[in-house]
């Protein structure tokens, strides 16, 4: 298997985008890249009429940031630069005419709860507890909050942040609207998501455009937000408690 990859295939009207990273699926800068390339082919592609997001294996769906490439940032240039790649696939995202089913298998954390946020839809395996860790290692989840409190408010957004160690199960995704469907066993994930895709994808095209313009239309001032997020995370990132707690992490 190579290192990493972001692949695409189209079947049946359905767009199928699949990640890999060797570190717990986790994304340097040329993954994100890559991915919003992916997101834009298949948004404009007139034999999709859906898509679908997953990644490989069922141990982590994302592990967010690169931890290995936030170490190597040293000037705040870079650190927005490199912040600014969640923010970019969050709208592309937003942006994408299809919609973006989630196929969520295995733990998600930090940037990759970001990505969770902005599917359309997400269908998820009960272990797939989740957990926003950035404040324990000295910044915030700057970039991908606009999208996470879109899903769950505020008030649960907060509930994730200040309890940076604590996983929250599949269920309290659910309850909180993370996640619109949670089933037993992969293989159930796998036919749901399928099954489900499936059905969207004989629907009018037009339609569903329509109504994803509708279901995002708050999110509108991403474009004047993010950019300072990506700052506001860029700046922290050089901090000498960030920077010593995540190579605290990465001699472990």
């Amino acid at each position: 298997m190579e290192n990493s990859y972001v692949q695409t295939r189209v079947k049946d009207g359905i767009g199928w985008i699949k990640f890999y990273h060797e570190k717990s699926n986790s994304f340097p800068t040329e993954q994100l890249n890559l991915l919003i390339e992916r997101i834009g082919e298949l948004g404009e592609d007139e034999a999709v009429k859906v898509i679908v997001l997953e990644s490989e294996g069922d141990k982590v769906f994302c592990a967010g940031a690169s931890f290995d490439e936030l170490l190597t940032i040293e000037d705040l240039t870079t650190g927005e630069r490199f912040f600014s790649g969640f923010a970019r696939v969050l709208m592309a995202m937003r942006d994408c005419p299809k919609f973006i089913i989630g196929k969520v298998t295995g733990r998600v954390v930090g940037g990759g709860v970001g990505l969770v946020a902005g599917c359309d839809y997400a269908i998820a395996h009960k272990d797939a507890s989740v957990r926003l860790s950035e404040l324990s290692i000295g910044i915030g989840p700057f970039v991908i909050e606009p999208a996470i409190s879109r899903k769950i408010g505020v008030q649960s957004f907060s509930e994730m942040t200040l309890n940076p160690k604590d996983w929250k199960s599949a269920e309290w995704c659910l309850e909180h609207g993370l996640y619109n469907r949670v089933m037993e066993s992969v293989d159930e994930v796998d036919s749901t998501v399928l099954e489900f895709a499936s059905q969207l994808s004989v629907y009018s095209a037009e339609a569903m455009r329509d109504l994803k313009g509708i279901f995002w239309e708050n999110a509108a001032n991403w474009d004047e937000i993010m950019p300072r997020r990506a700052a506001m995370s860029g700046r922290l990132v050089l901090s000498d408690f960030t920077k010593e707690t995540l190579q605290k992490f990465k001699n472990k």
